[in-house]
């Protein structure tokens, strides 16, 4: 497992990259520079963690809802025999991007995002026509409080889990996405290839300078639109084996204070307040990524230590059929027709 030959150089490097990417036109030099190893030595590093599936994607996040795309949790309970079938056509979806079993009632869990124009719930019944689905819930973002993926990959004593990160500041402007907007954006979020030079083509390819197009970058990530540019690592190649979501019964309140308090938390890495049903009473969501699911019930139980809160669960995610990022402004219609099978 490569996991095992990584060495403490490679990991080290993995915690710098996925939150912190210098927007310059040789970012790996750069990089290389504050590790004090040579260019060369850094890139092959990365091109030996991307082809071993570690490094998934590195490139610009966006929000979702900044783009003005509708996007929401959703939650099914399947019939067994039928969950492959059902999340097999579903993974069909441009705008799914995450699709887990969790160990539970509802068995499958996934996020569906839809452009401007479009109608989530329309998107959601076209999914009614396949066979086995006894239950959907809905579940859109009511409040975001945190979304911020960052595995510590240095294996060092584990860090005490309290509530300790600020939230990053951002300037309140109006944004609007204009054409020339999503011709950047649809360049920002191209998994960017380890050259001396990797926003070069991207330039090229818009008829203007790198740095026009990191100035671009810039602005972007100042006013929220963009959250980060920062690698996305495979979270169980990289060990991270126990992806639990934690849901939370909270008074309402209280919703505003626990889920403030639940985003500081360093371990934390998604917290969400999401709408109740009367079979689904948890109103507040947290992702935590560890290493064995004993680790993570202990962290559920330090965490819930620090809120009092005491009515929670954690769904484990049994297996993964899709994680990727949603591509903006560069979706085809889906019709279910076209994928369905008898």
């Amino acid at each position: 497992m490569f996991l095992m030959s990584m060495d403490t150089l490679d990991k080290a490097i993995l915690n710098e990259i996925q939150w912190t990417f210098p927007l310059v036109p040789e970012p790996f030099a750069v990089i290389a520079q504050k590790f004090g190893i040579k260019e060369e030595e850094l890139t092959r590093r990365l091109v030996a963690l991307k082809k071993t599936g570690i490094i998934r994607q590195l490139s610009a996040i966006f929000d979702t809802r900044k783009l003005g795309y509708k996007s929401a949790l959703i939650a099914m309970s399947i019939e067994p025999e039928k969950l492959d079938y059902v999340a097999n056509q579903i993974n069909k979806h441009p705008g799914v991007s995450h699709n887990y079993e969790r160990n539970h009632e509802y068995n499958l869990w996934f996020t569906l995002a839809v452009p401007p124009g479009n109608d989530l719930k329309n998107e959601v019944d076209k999914f009614s026509k396949l066979s086995g689905i006894k239950k959907i819930r809905l579940l859109p973002t009511i409040k975001l409080f945190k979304i911020g993926v960052k595995l510590d990959m240095v294996e060092e004593s584990a860090p005490e889990v309290k509530p300790t990160e600020e939230k990053k500041k951002i300037r309140d402007v109006k944004f609007v996405v204009t054409d020339e907007d999503k011709r950047y954006i649809r360049e920002l979020q191209k998994d960017l290839e380890i050259v001396k030079r990797p926003f070069l083509k991207s330039a090229q390819s818009l008829g203007i300078t790198e740095e026009a197009l990191l100035e671009k970058a810039k602005f972007y990530e100042e006013i929220g639109v963009m959250r980060r540019f920062a690698a996305i690592l495979r979270h169980r190649d990289a060990g991270f084996i126990a992806n639990g979501m934690i849901v939370w019964k909270v008074p309402t309140e209280r919703i505003d204070e626990v889920g403030a308090k639940l985003g500081a938390f360093p371990q934390v890495s998604h917290c969400y307040e999401r709408p109740v049903y009367q079979d689904w009473p948890y109103n507040i969501f947290s992702m935590v990524h560890c290493k064995t699911v004993e680790d993570a019930e202990q962290m559920a139980k330090e965490i819930q230590r620090h809120i009092s809160v005491d009515d929670y669960k954690i769904l484990f995610s049994s297996r993964e059929f899709k994680k990727t990022r949603v591509e903006y402004f560069v979706e085809h219609e889906y019709k279910i027709e076209d994928y369905v099978t008898a």
